[in-house]
């Protein structure tokens, strides 16, 4: 016979409502006795029946969150750390890929909604513009994670990515690379602020912006990567450095650089963003900006704790700072290499 509230009440020696209180995290209650508790529910496999409180329009502890390309393992780290501090409440958490598809977004949110999850925590990007304001007007859970909506009342937590986007390419600056090329993801918010965030550094620095250093896609392969890289290494003044705007295009950058037989770092030195686990799997590893993706994880689950517990309806938007990870794929120009100018 399955465990019961009652069960766990008798021998933890409090009332089913203490227990239904810690299970719910309502309520005050020492630490003393939720652990105590707690501990007893793990001893008996307590499961409570999250079906039967949806039905009656109560909390199913589950939250979702969408992102827009399973590829990326960015992705998985949100997802580790949202899932690590939303299991300390009690929360388990549903991830679906979108493709960064309007119509797989829309199928997404009213399979979900069904389901009658608590909240949704949404990645990076969103491009069904009706459902995601029918979700604020409808008073939903929703936080944005890796983007920010200024224009719409949502809350949301991201690292700057326009000063990320400054550091990456003050970085090569430093080192002497003064034709600097990038590739970013188009149409995207995060994308456009670190081109701008590239810009304004080459700016500060005296130079000239060329534009045909700047390649954007919409395939965020390292294949559809590698295109736009050899695009910018086969063209008669190419750039001595790669700025890729995640680490899956700048590591296309760098197998693109390989196949025309480009040195790197000595030759063309690469940098990424996110600072993901590939960069240290690739040769040479991959110098990369890094945001405090535990952090993140941990400020938007618990933005969204909040909104489900009604404890804050205040809409914040929480910018986190980027950090330079130097490694081997970015080194001082070599003066002794000739380039086509």
């Amino acid at each position: 016979m399955k465990p019961t509230i009652y069960d766990i009440a008798r021998e933890a020696g409090v009332s089913a409502t203490t227990v239904s209180k810690v299970i719910n995290n309502k309520g005050r209650i020492s630490e003393k006795t939720r652990k105590k508790i707690m501990e007893i529910i793990d001893k008996l496999h307590y499961q409570p029946n999250v079906l039967a409180s949806a039905m009656k329009g109560k909390s199913t502890y589950t939250i979702a969150l969408l992102i827009p390309d399973a590829a990326n393992p960015i992705y998985a780290q949100y997802l580790k750390y949202i899932e690590e501090y939303g299991q300390e409440f009690g929360f388990s958490v549903v991830m679906c890929s979108t493709g960064s598809d309007p119509e797989k977004e829309a199928k997404h949110i009213t399979l979900l909604k069904q389901k009658r999850v608590d909240g949704f925590i949404i990645a990076s990007v969103f491009k069904n513009e009706p459902v995601l304001r029918q979700l604020i007007e409808e008073e939903i859970p929703l936080v944005l994670i890796s983007l920010h909506r200024s224009e719409l009342p949502v809350g949301s937590v991201a690292g700057d990515d326009y000063l990320g986007g400054y550091i990456a390419t003050e970085h090569l600056l430093s080192l002497g690379h003064c034709r600097i090329g990038i590739i970013a993801q188009e149409e995207t918010v995060s994308g456009t602020e670190r081109v701008r965030g590239y810009e304004k550094a080459l700016i500060n620095a005296g130079i000239e912006l060329d534009k045909n250093l700047i390649r954007t896609t919409t395939d965020l392969t390292i294949e559809g990567a590698q295109l736009c890289a050899r695009e910018l290494l086969a063209s008669g003044q190419r750039p001595t450095a790669i700025f890729g705007c995640n680490d899956t295009l700048a590591i296309g950058a760098m197998l693109a650089a390989k196949e025309l037989g480009i040195k790197l770092p000595d030759e063309l030195s690469v940098i990424g963003f996110d600072n993901t686990v590939m960069c240290k799997i690739v040769e040479p590893q991959l110098s990369s900006i890094a945001i405090p993706i535990h952090e993140m994880g941990r400020q938007a689950m618990g933005l969204l704790i909040q909104q489900i517990e009604q404890k804050d309806n205040m809409k914040q938007r929480i910018a986190l700072l980027p950090e330079l990870v130097v490694r081997q794929s970015t080194a001082r120009l070599n003066d002794s290499i000739k380039y086509s100018t």
